[in-house]
Formats: C-alpha cells, structure tokens, sequence
C-alpha cells in the first residue's frame, strides 16, 4: 500500500493541537490507515471495462413518450435568503451555505428542515482561523455535520465535523483532515453518524503521482480510517444513497485509465463491494450512484472510442444488462427511486418512468435565473428536494432562493 500523502497533517500531538486548532474547540482525530485496510483498485480487484454498441440501449427520447402528467406530488416551497446554497443530504436536515450578514465572516454555515421547515445558523465563524479562512463546503445528516474551511491566502484547509442534532452541533468539533494547495479540497459526504471524504492530490500541484484514498469517521470516535485506496484521483464524488455509497476509483492501472463506478455498503465502512461498472478506457464519469439494482451515472464529454458509454449523456443500467439513456448535457447527480429518474437538463429535469416508457418535463421554478432548479438530494430517495435562484418579477434582478419538495 502507498505511503500517506506526506504534506497532510492527519494526525495532531497535543502539543501541536494546544497551538492549533484545540483553542478554537476542535479536537484531531488519528487515523488508522495500515497496510491493507482498504480496498486495492488494481487491477486483480477490477472488473472488465464495459463496452457496448448502441443497440444495447433504449433511447428515452426515442423510445419513450412524453407525458403531462407529473409523477411527483409537489409537497411544500420556501424561500432562503439570496446567495444560498443548499447540498445534497440523505435525511430532514439539509445544508447550505448562506452569505454573512457582514463582509467578515463572507459567509455562513446553515441548515434547515424539510419536515418542520426550522432554518437554523450552525456556525456563523470559521472555527480554524481569521477573516482571510471561508466556509468551502458542507453536509450533513441528520446526526452528523461536516464543514471545509479553506485559507483564501495560501488555499490551505482543514475538514471538521460534528455531531448534530436539532439544527445544532455539539461542542465538540473534531478535525478530520488539513491540507495544502497540493490537495484538493475534499470531496465528502455524510451518512447516519459517519462522515467519508476522499483526499486526492492536485491537478497541478508537487504531489500529482500519490494516490487517493477514501476515508471515514464515525461520531464520538477518536480514529478515522482509510477504506479505499485510488492509484489516481477519483472522477466523481462519493454519493450516499440508501444503504451504499457509490465511488469512482482509478482501477486497472497497468493496462491505461480505466474508472470503476463502485458501490459498496456504508454500515461496514465499504467492506463489502455490492457492484462495480469499469468504464471504457479513458471515459470519464461526471456523476454516479447507485439506485435500486443499477447505477445511474453520467458522462459530460464525447470520446473517440469506448461505443455507447463513450458518448455525453446520462445512463441508467448494470455491466450485465441494457442501459437507459438520455442523450443531453449532464449539470447534476441523477436522483429517484428503482424505475424512476430524476435527470437534470438545463433549466429542466427529466421525470422518467421506466416501467411505463414515459417521461415529464418538470420545469423550474417561476422566475428562476437561466439555469434553472438543481437538486438538494441525489440518489435514492421518497421526497425531492430542488432549488433555484429566482428574480423579481418587475426589476429582473435576483431576490430570493426559492426551494420546493416534491413526493416521489
């Protein structure tokens, strides 16, 4: 197994965290990472790459039917304030960034809840630094909440959690990661009490040769530990949906670049592997998961070689049967239930409804900005959680972020 990447500070002494970041509240978690405890993606551990002709796949825009009635139920809207930015979450309690109310801090951690429409202000200050750190990223569950804070001087960052309950964390703040500019802001996701997050080097930073690797930390616990070793970066970001988490690690490194689109079960911290669809050499997934029995994924760019899964679209299908597939630019994480994708395309989605071959065009919001509603739930899911910036009416300048619910 590859070293660590050798420019993170995974693991604090006390005497370092007196200095750091224990003054501001967050403890450092150590992590577990010995040889062999986590899943190997080369090329013995690899499936086959899946190349298939065009035939091997049913058009929904050729195949299937336009309808006008919409499958989903609209359950609930409300309105956040402009400049908000929700994340995709599994349960109640969704995340978002909001902007500060002064112009230090910029911005603000937030959540609000889909069943009792509570909207609550989860940190309003970077825990780690000064007026030059911002809130990068966040996600939650319903029991557990993550942040990245990141230095806008040297782009430096560390990724915190903890618990939450309520619309609120507890005081213990514990830190997962920090990095340098060499690495990548983390990609991360939560589930249940678990957070998991990928550290995957630069594109073009000094440590672009070290491999990847996915990692996960349970609430209350002292220790993380890495899961899944990348002999490259990950294309996609880690997305939880029902009781997997679907990954795209570099695999097959010998034989060229070959991306696995992989699930695996979250409630054994990813030691079983549930599926694995290799890519055609070089293709590049946009975004994946795994829905029902197959995984619904997407490809942004056209490829001079790889037949149908080489094209730029979105699909719906296992490495063992026919595909489903919607030939349109991808923007965002498909979402629904087994035999019902929520697709985005532009200011729109696509409903589809596999079992009837038919489909719905589910229009943004009134007044939305041009590009449209884009999803606060990925994967699988019994409601749909979407949001758009919109205009007044009369001045047409953005006023409000405008969210909806829908049953699915």
């Amino acid at each position: 197994m590859p070293s660590r990447p050798s420019r993170l500070n995974p693991i604090v002494s006390r005497r370092q965290l007196a200095k750091g970041v224990a003054a501001a509240g967050a403890v450092a978690v150590t992590l577990d990472v010995l040889a062999g405890c986590a899943n190997n993606t080369g090329d013995q551990a690899a499936s086959n790459p899946v190349v298939v002709s065009s035939d091997a796949a049913t058009s929904i825009l050729d195949s299937f039917s336009e309808t006008s009635t919409n499958p989903l139920k609209e359950s609930s809207a409300w309105t956040l304030p402009l400049g908000s930015v929700p994340r995709p979450a599994e349960g109640y309690w969704i995340p978002y960034l909001a902007a500060g109310t002064t112009a230090s801090p910029i911005n603000i951690c937030c959540a609000f809840s889909t069943d009792t429409e509570k909207s609550s202000t989860v940190l309003k200050a970077p825990v780690t630094g000064t007026s030059n750190v911002v809130f990068y990223d966040v996600q939650c569950s319903d029991d557990v909440y993550a942040w990245v804070e990141m230095s806008l001087i040297d782009r430096s960052w560390t990724l915190l959690a903890s618990k939450f309950a309520d619309g609120d964390i507890s005081d213990d703040k514990s830190t997962l990661w920090q990095g340098d500019s060499n690495y990548d802001p983390p990609r991360f996701c939560c589930t249940g009490s678990k957070v998991f997050w990928q550290v995957m080097p630069s594109t073009s930073g000094s440590k672009t040769t070290e491999h990847s690797g996915l990692y996960v930390w349970h609430v209350g616990d002292s220790q993380a530990k890495q899961v899944i070793d990348s002999p490259g970066r990950f294309a996609t970001d880690p997305v939880i949906s029902g009781d997997t988490i679907t990954v795209t690690p570099r695999v097959r490194p010998t034989q060229g670049t070959y991306y696995g689109i992989t699930a695996y079960l979250t409630k054994d911290d990813c030691s079983t592997q549930v599926d694995q669809l290799v890519l055609p050499v070089s293709v590049k997934p946009f975004h994946a998961v795994r829905i029902g029995g197959k995984f619904a994924f997407s490809v942004e760019a056209n490829y001079s070689t790889g037949g149908l899964l080489a094209g730029m679209g979105s699909y719906v299908g296992t490495s063992s049967g026919k595909f489903l597939t919607l030939p349109r630019e991808p923007f965002a994480g498909i979402t629904g239930k087994e035999g019902l994708y929520i697709i985005k395309s532009r200011a729109s989605y696509f409903v589809v409804d596999a079992d009837n071959q038919q489909y719905y065009i589910l229009a943004a919001v009134d007044h939305a900005l041009d590009y449209g509603d884009y999803p606060a739930r990925v994967g699988e899911c019994s409601y749909f959680v979407t949001y758009a910036t919109t205009k007044n009416a009369s001045t047409g300048y953005p006023v409000s972020v405008s969210v909806r619910t829908f049953d699915v």
